[in-house]
């Protein structure tokens, strides 16, 4: 006998940050990451890019509905770097689709989760609807000190010193003028702000278009200056 369905229901994050499987797997992510000397994409960082997705599309005035359906791609959207870096936005999308609708979501509220998680990296990625532009926006936007999991200063690549260097970074979403903004504040002693142009132009692009899909324009303000 086929297995039956699972009874479809409104699934929440709360919902989807309880579930086991999630858990191991965005632990399992960050830990292959780790290994490769990456910064830091495990709960933290999905939960912070989770909660800045809400925000942004809460301030839009967006439906609760699609508010909850974003932080739920953003908390998921780096899951696929357990199995590898090199097209892991595909793989997240696809390992999302199994694990919601095992939870019992139905597949109209899953395909425009795939949807934002296969197209948030700069590379291949584009914002293909409001939920996408707002985690791409919130994801790029996640650059902090506290995200460098190599404890070696001495050993510091540019994007362990470029976020390092980061002591502070907020994204706010403003009205009148439509702008997103994105504010840091940046020890420039241990890392320029050229470097941080070096790593993170084709992301602060994307950004920008992003913003666009959202009706808004981009901006960027480091240590006090608008550079954007």
């Amino acid at each position: 006998m086929s297995k039956p369905a699972p009874e479809q229901r409104p699934v929440t994050l709360k919902q989807v940050k309880a579930n086991r499987k999630v858990h191991k797997l965005i632990e399992g992510a960050n830990e292959v990451l780790d290994r490769m000397g990456y910064t830091e994409h495990g709960h933290r960082h999905a939960g912070i890019v989770s909660s800045i997705t809400r925000y942004i599309l809460n301030t839009l005035d967006s439906p609760e509905r699609d508010q909850e359906l974003g932080a739920i791609a953003a908390y998921l959207h780096d899951m696929g770097n357990v199995v590898n870096r090199l097209n892991h936005p595909m793989i997240g999308a696809v390992m999302s689709q199994q694990i919601l609708t095992d939870m019992g979501m139905p597949i109209e509220e899953i395909i425009p989760i795939m949807g934002a998680i296969g197209n948030h990296e700069e590379h291949k990625g584009q914002p293909i609807s409001r939920i996408c532009a707002a985690l791409i926006i919130a994801d790029k936007s996640d650059v902090h000190f506290s995200r460098v999991q190599n404890s070696e200063y001495e050993t510091f690549d540019i994007h362990d010193r470029v976020n390092f260097a980061v002591q502070k970074s907020r994204v706010e979403v403003r009205s009148d003028p439509p702008e997103i903004e994105l504010t840091l504040q940046v020890d420039t002693e241990v890392a320029s702000v050229m470097e941080y142009f070096e790593i993170f132009l084709s992301r602060m692009v994307m950004c920008r278009r992003s913003a666009q899909v959202l009706g808004h324009q981009f901006k960027l303000s480091v240590n006090g200056r608008h550079l954007a």
